[in-house]
């Protein structure tokens, strides 16, 4: 099946994508096997403990290790690297080899002596793995993780902009397809977009697509004439000052920290702004703060409470699993990773002329370093 200038080869079988059963009573709410404990009108984060099977129920936790060590073996039986994303789900991260966000993850991809690269994300992820990797073999194992932000902008309406403003240059979040990526002039990351926007030349720029992102990168270069197109990440765009603001009377003591993708009423509540990566670095900073309450997709919490397990984080909108919720991210489990080894499915490949034109806008990219 072709998509694009992308190629899914998809072999015998199905791919399923089992559906999430909520139970909800007594104060407790099931969500597939996970337990989420409510109380005091916020929702606490039981099971986000070093391991992620750590909610009792024991059948599980053998179960998951024994699919994870069948993934490992099959990973180094193939010389395969994977990847996972801050957001995929907690017992995917555990079975990568490599966690982070999209700048880290799209440097890791690179100078590893990997044949294969299983890539624990969404479209346009792996697509930039194979771009920076055209001699790997890069897997996505399941076809329906796509990205709503990357799909608000195709190669016709960036034309479009294009001819309305010739004389800016663009930048494009990577969050985008491989064929956007190929009409921009650099990308950029969530981690370094605002030192990519300050080191181009020309002081017009179109940035592309996230709008809330965009805005925010404007305020740090006000030296910058800073067009911005009109995408953005639904998972983020839904939070709501408001929420933040219910979070911080319960936590008055609480530090924030929010996803650049958020709106400006979000943001402008935020102690810290950065990726997710960042996020987990910005912790370090307040050596004296217990409790954070944290602006993005919640499976970032599972990386930062295995980094600091003695914190408490709470989700922005006081409801884990609602709005800040990716159903995109969620929708790579341990059973398709392993399919996805065994199988050697889904191979994603990019036309020859579209990855050169994208490299060159992601080499650009990486060339400049994080904001912090």
């Amino acid at each position: 099946m072709k998509v694009g200038s992308r190629r899914w080869e998809v072999g015998s079988g199905e791919t399923e994508v089992g559906s999430r059963k909520s139970e909800v009573g007594s104060g407790e709410t099931e969500v597939g096997s996970r337990r989420w404990v409510v109380g005091n009108g916020e929702t606490k984060v039981d099971f986000l403990g070093p391991a992620p099977w750590s909610d009792g129920d024991a059948t599980r936790a053998e179960e998951t290790h024994a699919l994870s060590d069948e993934i490992r073996a099959l990973a180094r039986k193939k010389n395969a690297l994977i990847l996972a994303h801050n957001y995929q789900l907690p017992e995917v991260q555990e079975v990568a080899d490599f966690v982070g966000d999209s700048l880290a993850l799209a440097q890791k991809a690179q100078g590893t002596g990997s044949d294969m690269v299983v890539f624990c994300g969404v479209h346009f992820m792996a697509e930039s793995a194979k771009i920076l990797n055209p001699a790997k073999k890069v897997l996505l194992p399941n076809l329906a993780a796509g990205c709503s932000l990357a799909d608000s902008i195709t190669p016709e309406s960036l034309l479009d902009w294009k001819a309305r403003y010739p004389d800016c240059t663009v930048v494009t979040y990577i969050n985008s397809s491989a064929e956007v990526k190929a009409l921009s002039d650099i990308c950029c990351t969530s981690a370094n977009a605002v030192s990519v926007v300050r080191s181009v030349r020309s002081k017009r720029v179109l940035f592309t697509p996230d709008r809330n992102l965009g805005r925010w990168v404007a305020r740090q270069v006000p030296e910058k004439e800073v067009v911005i197109y009109d995408g953005c990440c639904p998972t983020h765009d839904v939070l709501r000052g408001v929420s933040v603001k219910g979070q911080r009377n319960r936590h008055p003591e609480a530090v924030v920290i929010a996803h650049p993708e958020c709106r400006e009423d979000v943001l402008a509540m935020a102690d810290e702004i950065c990726s997710t990566s960042g996020m987990v670095e910005a912790v370090a900073r307040h050596p004296d703060a217990k409790t954070f309450i944290i602006a993005t997709e919640w499976s970032l919490v599972y990386q930062l409470k295995k980094r600091y397990p003695d914190r408490e984080f709470v989700i922005a909108d006081g409801c884990i699993g609602c709005r800040l919720h990716c159903p995109y991210m969620k929708m790579n489990d341990l059973p398709l990773v392993k399919r996805s080894l065994e199988e050697e499915v889904f191979e994603v490949t990019v036309d020859g002329e579209v990855a050169a034109g994208a490299r060159r806008a992601l080499e650009r990219m990486m060339a400049v370093p994080r904001d912090r």
